[in-house]
């Protein structure tokens, strides 16, 4: 008797899956990117200050990955703290990259990303914020964003430069240069 299923069984197998089920089956493709999640209080919380994960993956009461579909943008936060206070304030914007780009390795991120703006510290971190806030005061998703924004945004907080500010005429050139073939 042969034990081993034919592959069409296999394919029937996954298409009679939910469509949550079989995301969760691709999500060690890789088409996706895998962003680490945790909240360990009160000395750890990793989340996500903006971004639309594609599927949220809950390991356990602490740990969680968000899935993101290629050329995603997101908005990751790491907090850590000791027994006497903030040890540690990190940001960083990335882009999720699809399997034919070039991709950084960033810890925590599977199997890379680009990184578009790494702040670190109370003051840069505290800046970039203001910085998203503002985006959303003018009513524009911060992943809708432009990323040579954030690019710029990293190289003005490299050289402690005045950040820019995004502007609605900025986000409309943007969006019309997609438009261009």
């Amino acid at each position: 008797m042969n034990t081993s299923a034919s592959p069409a069984a296999g394919a029937a197998t996954v298409a009679s899956l939910p469509p949550s089920a079989t995301l969760a089956i691709h999500v060690n493709s890789a088409l996706l990117t895998r962003v680490a999640l945790a909240t360990i209080k009160p000395h750890l919380n990793l989340y996500l200050r903006f971004g639309e994960p594609a599927h949220t993956l809950r390991l356990d009461r602490w740990r969680r990955w968000a899935v993101f579909l290629p050329s995603a943008v997101l908005c990751r936060i790491r907090w850590q703290a000791n027994d006497y206070g903030t040890v540690r304030w990190q940001l960083m914007v990335i882009q999720a990259c699809t399997p034919l780009d070039a991709a950084q390795r960033i810890p925590g991120v599977q199997p890379g990303a680009h990184l578009l703006l790494h702040a670190e510290g109370h003051h840069q971190v505290r800046s970039v914020l203001e910085r998203i806030d503002a985006i959303e005061a003018l009513g524009i998703a911060p992943a809708a964003a432009s990323p040579a924004y954030w690019r710029t945004l990293a190289n003005r907080l490299a050289a402690r430069l005045p950040l820019p500010e995004y502007t609605a005429e900025r986000h409309t050139a943007w969006l019309a240069g997609r438009m261009l073939p």
